[in-house]
This record gives structure tokens, C-alpha cells and sequence, in this order.
């Protein structure tokens, strides 16, 4: 049996004239009291008071005796602890910003002439292509107006040739000496009225045919074509707003990066040739868009109001999934790292001294080392000085650790305290 501070306390302890045997397992798990015939006393009340007395001051000793064991049990087990080796590897520094889709081209189709809308032509949400009709404008005053174009070009067709035939009689005449240069030089600037006449004729025949052409409206572009903004039967004056096509594949996206973000990024596109502006996005239900997108324009001034600057990444949209109006978020790798020590952020405590890590040495003994900290990379953190390849982390299990006290590695054998061993032998 183990010696301890109970081992010499004897089986049978008399007191007050009554044997009261004690049976003590190492643990003293079982106590069995013995009577022997009473001795007479005075009062029953005194010799009950006596036993109760003396249980009470058995139980006090085997109480004494479990908590020196109790005490002893705790000391022979270290703690756990689990631990990461540093390792040197690389990493980007990624991060999100809220962003809004948009058409690659958002276009609004408004009426060019004044009018009634006789007639929606495409079939609303539907693709169109550029020059598919999508409206139609009553014709008939726009028709007039070219009719009355024509009349007036031919008016001034036949004065043009009446004006070319003074013109030929008077130099005739003026050759003959029969008219004076004053005429001749008024029939000559009445041809070049006539003729300028005509084509004044002319331009109001084609801006008249023009305008009839506006009453068949036609898509700019393609496109998917939204719903009509007016009914069939309106009344339409110039510029009226019909409808909007948009542009969905590609798509844009619009974000903005915080000052310091966007001075990051454009520093480490100019250190990493490879970080070429791509970026993914995240839908709404927290899922990747499937096809990578690419930064086509950065802002070249900060916005006053926000303090950021305005970015814009193409999206292919082949499918469709993305909508113009829709709220998504842009992963986007403002830096990249290497040979970097990387440990959870949970494994950096802080002191007086500023942040320290626990590490293990090879006596499984704890050592406390004082860290540079770099960036946050997410749940990470880049340790700059402190910790060298091979170390020990303790990443959990550090509450109650000080520098010097005995710990046991998760997944590890046990250390064994000698003065345990030594105590149990």
C-alpha cells in the first residue's frame, strides 16, 4: 500500500471507553461499525450523543484522507492541450464587398416624333434584335407631311428650270447689247434663289421621310426588352419614354473598395503580375458564381461622401442567372502572401507586453514567446516574429497555462510527472 497521511490511522479507535472499529480501504470507500456490549451509563441520551461524536470524527479523518488522494490524483495529470507546427505557406488576403448587378448596356427607348401609339409589336420580357420594330406611332400625319414635302420640291423644281430659262434669255440679250448688266446679274440671282429653293425642298422631304420611318419604333440594340411604360392609345409627345432594353450577358457589376483597400489592391497588382483584377462573385443564397469576371474600370477619384472608390467587373451571363438589379458580393484577392506563418486567429493571446503564443517545448513544458503580428487572413493570423518552423502552437486548451507547467498533446502519449511515478511505486 502507498503511504500517505491516513496509512498509519488504526483500524479500531476507542473512545470514551467504546471500541468503534473502522474498516479503511485505500479509498475508504466502506466504513462498518462494531459494538460491544455497552457499559452501563447514567443517561441513554449521553451514550447517544458519544456515538454520534465519534462517527463524526471518523468521517472528518476519512474526509481529510480522499482529499490528500483527490489532491494527489490531480497532480499526477497534466493538461491537454492541442498544438499546430508552424509550417511556412501561402495565402491571399481575400475580401468581400456588397455589389449590384447591371445591364452591360441599359438603353431607354423613347418616342423621336409626337403621336398616338397604335401598336405594341414585341412580346414584353422577350429578346429582341437591333431593328426589330417594337412600336408603332399612327402614320397618317407623318405620311401627309411627306406629300406635302414632295409637292414642294417639285415647286421648286419648275422654278429652278423657269429661273434657268431667264437665265439663258439674258445673256443672250446681254450679249446683244439689248440688256443692261443689272439685269443680267438679277435673272442670275434669281437662279441661284431657285435652286437654293430646291434644296431647301429636299431637306424637308427627307427630315418628312424621316419622320415617317419614326413611326415604326425600333430596337437600338440587343437586348431583353422590358414591360411598356405607356398603353396602346396614347397620346405621345417628343422623347416620351416607351420602353428599356438591357444588355444581360455580359453583365456589369458595380462595387466599391474602402481608400485603403484600393491603394492594397493597386500596389499588389503592380508587386504580382498575376493578380490581373480577376474576381468571383457570390449569390445571395452564399453559393459561387460559376465563371470568373475581370475588373474593366477603377475610378479615378475617391467619392467624398463614402471615402471609396467605384470599381466595375464583366460578368459572362450566357444563362442568364444573373440580373440587372440584383444584389450579389465580389471576392476579391487584394494581396497575396508566401512563405508566411499562418496560425488561428484563437492561438495569439494578449498581455501587458503586447500579443504572445504558447508553444511546447520538447520536455512538453510550456514556453511563452512574444509574436509580431502581419494581417488577418480570415480565421488566420500571419505571425512575423516569435516562432520559427517545427514550434509547437498551443491552439486550444490554453486557459490556466503558465510558462514552465507540464501539459500532455491531444493525439500524443501522456507525459508521466516522476514524482508521480516515484509516489505509486
Amino acid at each position: 500500500m502507498s503511504s500517505g497521511p491516513c496509512s498509519s490511522v488504526p483500524h479500531t479507535i476507542f473512545m470514551l471507553g467504546q471500541p468503534l472499529r473502522v474498516s479503511l480501504s485505500p479509498i475508504f470507500e466502506r466504513l462498518t461499525f462494531m459494538q460491544t456490549p455497552q457499559f452501563p451509563f447514567r443517561s441513554s441520551q449521553a451514550a447517544a450523543w458519544i456515538r454520534a461524536l465519534s462517527v463524526l470524527a471518523v468521517a472528518a479523518l476519512v474526509s481529510a484522507c480522499g482529499s490528500d488522494d483527490k489532491s494527489k490524483s490531480t497532480e499526477k495529470t497534466p493538461p491537454m492541450v492541442t498544438v499546430q507546427e508552424v509550417t511556412l505557406s501561402d495565402a491571399d488576403l481575400i475580401q468581400e464587398y456588397p455589389a449590384r448587378v447591371r445591364g452591360a448596356r441599359e438603353v431607354e427607348v423613347r418616342a423621336r416624333i409626337s403621336g398616338v401609339l397604335q401598336e405594341r409589336v414585341y412580346v414584353e420580357g422577350a429578346d429582341v434584335k437591333e431593328g426589330d420594330i417594337l412600336f408603332r406611332i399612327f402614320p397618317e400625319p407623318m405620311q401627309i407631311l411627306v406629300k406635302q414635302a414632295e409637292a414642294a420640291k417639285s415647286n421648286a423644281i419648275a422654278e429652278v428650270k423657269q429661273a434657268e430659262r431667264e437665265w439663258e434669255r439674258a445673256k443672250q440679250l446681254f450679249e446683244r447689247g439689248a440688256l443692261s448688266a443689272s439685269e443680267r446679274d438679277r435673272t442670275q440671282s434669281q437662279l441661284d434663289f431657285a435652286r437654293a429653293g430646291l434644296d431647301e425642298a429636299d431637306a424637308l422631304l427627307d427630315e418628312a421621310k424621316l419622320n415617317l420611318s419614326y413611326t415604326n419604333v425600333r430596337a437600338p440594340m440587343d437586348g431583353s426588352a422590358s414591360l411598356e411604360v405607356v398603353p396602346e392609345g396614347s397620346v405621345l409627345a417628343v422623347g416620351a419614354l416607351l420602353t428599356t432594353l438591357v444588355k444581360q450577358d455580359p453583365v456589369h457589376v458595380i462595387f466599391a473598395l474602402p481608400e485603403r483597400d484600393a491603394a492594397m489592391q493597386r500596389a499588389a497588382q503592380i508587386e504580382d503580375d498575376t493578380l490581373n483584377g480577376a474576381v468571383t462573385m457570390l449569390m445571395a443564397d452564399g453559393s459561387e458564381y460559376p465563371r470568373t469576371g475581370s475588373i474593366d474600370f477603377t475610378s479615378s477619384s475617391i467619392d467624398n461622401a463614402t471615402g471609396s472608390i467605384t470599381l466595375r467587373a464583366v460578368f459572362d451571363n450566357p444563362d442568364r442567372q444573373l440580373i440587372p438589379g440584383q444584389f450579389v458580393r465580389i471576392r476579391l484577392v487584394l494581396k497575396h502572401f508566401t512563405d508566411q506563418v499562418l496560425l488561428p486567429s484563437e492561438a495569439v493571446g494578449a498581455s501587458g507586453d503586447g500579443p504572445q503564443v504558447l508553444v511546447v517545448n520538447d520536455d512538453s513544458e510550456i514556453e511563452i514567446r512574444k509574436v509580431k503580428l502581419g494581417d488577418i487572413l480570415g480565421a488566420r493570423q500571419i505571425i512575423l516574429e516569435g516562432v520559427e518552423p517545427g514550434d509547437r502552437v498551443v491552439v486550444n486548451g490554453q486557459v490556466g497555462l503558465r510558462a514552465g507547467a507540464k501539459v500532455r498533446v491531444d493525439g500524443g502519449e501522456p507525459e508521466q510527472d516522476p514524482a508521480t511515478d516515484d509516489a505509486e511505486e
